[in-house]
């Protein structure tokens, strides 16, 4: 049994990372336009210098920092929940992967923690591959949150981004790309699996434009950590969610967690529920160029079969029953 004092260090452990998520970039924006104003103005004027010359860093591979992936916090967020990993098979270091990381979820606490922090040991798991989780590109204007993103080995999910991950940086590179993105957040519910994919299919162009093999990545317990307030279809919430979303990249989720220190009260900090991320096999895909449609169609059909196949497979190893179905839209 864990000690009060070990279930406080993860909940805050688990509450920084929160807190970093929704707030890091807006208080560091908000914090350099103040200084701007004091007698501290050339703290934003060295920064904003700094930001100009290093701005395309981020579409270049960025910047990790093994030290900030091996902070002692993301143990203990590790162990909130607790969190895990499964290897399902070996993958080459002489070939690159596009791994399809599902659910969304409200914030990605599963394909955070294993393949931007070392918690779950994935250098060692996974020998010879770099991860790289791309996330959406307008949160890399943000001045410091865009450089603590890339310490952790985050990049956008840009078209540039991309293409330079998967053809200059050699091979034994997996970018990790969360297929179903905002929208699928507004599906996130506990007990429910329904994930945004059959109308995704540029990752699967990108693979083929690369020769990069596609990996699908199924994180059981994601949709289970917060309750969240949904709306109708044709409400008025639901409709400024949309739009908020068309417009600025992501979805304003309202939601529900638990207190720091006690599952009674309501809170931010998400529930510690078990979370289990399974990492399936490889997809080869040959190296096309300029790929058809037919093509594109034909692998995204087969991604789909083997992540469905995936779900199967791990599902009642991993909390939910025989009947419980994955639902595709």
């Amino acid at each position: 049994m864990k000690s009060s004092m070990k279930k406080y260090i993860e909940a805050i452990s688990v509450l920084q990372y929160v807190l970093t998520f929704l707030f890091m970039g807006i208080f560091f924006l908000a914090l350099l336009l103040y200084l701007m104003f004091t007698s501290f103005w050339i703290v934003t004027v060295l920064y904003s210098l700094w930001y100009f010359f290093d701005y395309g860093t981020s579409e270049r591979g960025g910047r990790r920092s093994a030290w900030v992936r091996r902070w002692t916090v993301w143990k203990h967020y590790k162990d909130y929940f607790p969190l895990k990993m499964i290897k399902t098979a070996e993958l080459r270091p002489d070939r690159n992967y596009i791994f399809g990381c599902h659910p969304h979820g409200i914030m990605c606490f599963g394909p955070s923690c294993n393949f931007c922090t070392d918690a779950n040991n994935f250098l060692e798991i996974f020998p010879g591959i770099q991860p790289t989780l791309a996330i959406l590109s307008g949160l890399f204007r943000f001045p410091v949150y865009r450089d603590y993103l890339m310490s952790l080995g985050i990049c956008p999910v840009s078209k540039v981004s991309l293409d330079y991950l998967l053809s200059q940086m050699g091979t034994g590179n997996a970018v990790m790309i969360i297929i179903g993105g905002a929208a699928e957040s507004l599906w996130c519910a506990p007990g429910e699996h329904v994930l945004t994919l059959r109308g995704r299919k540029g990752f699967v162009r990108l693979a083929l434009e690369h020769g990069a093999d596609l990996v699908p990545v199924y994180t059981f317990g994601e949709t289970d950590l917060y309750r969240q307030v949904k709306f109708k279809d044709g409400s008025w919430m639901k409709t400024l969610q949309l739009y908020f979303q068309k417009m600025v990249g992501f979805a304003p989720c309202l939601f529900l967690g638990r207190g720091i220190f006690s599952s009674e009260s309501w809170g931010l900090t998400p529930f510690n529920k078990p979370v289990t991320t399974v990492v399936g096999k490889p997809i080869q895909v040959p190296c096309i160029p300029v790929p058809s449609c037919e093509e594109v169609d034909k692998y995204h059909q087969l991604y789909i079969e083997e992540l469905q196949n995936l779900f199967d497979r791990h599902k009642v190893s991993c909390g939910l029953s025989e009947s419980q179905q994955l639902i595709i839209l």
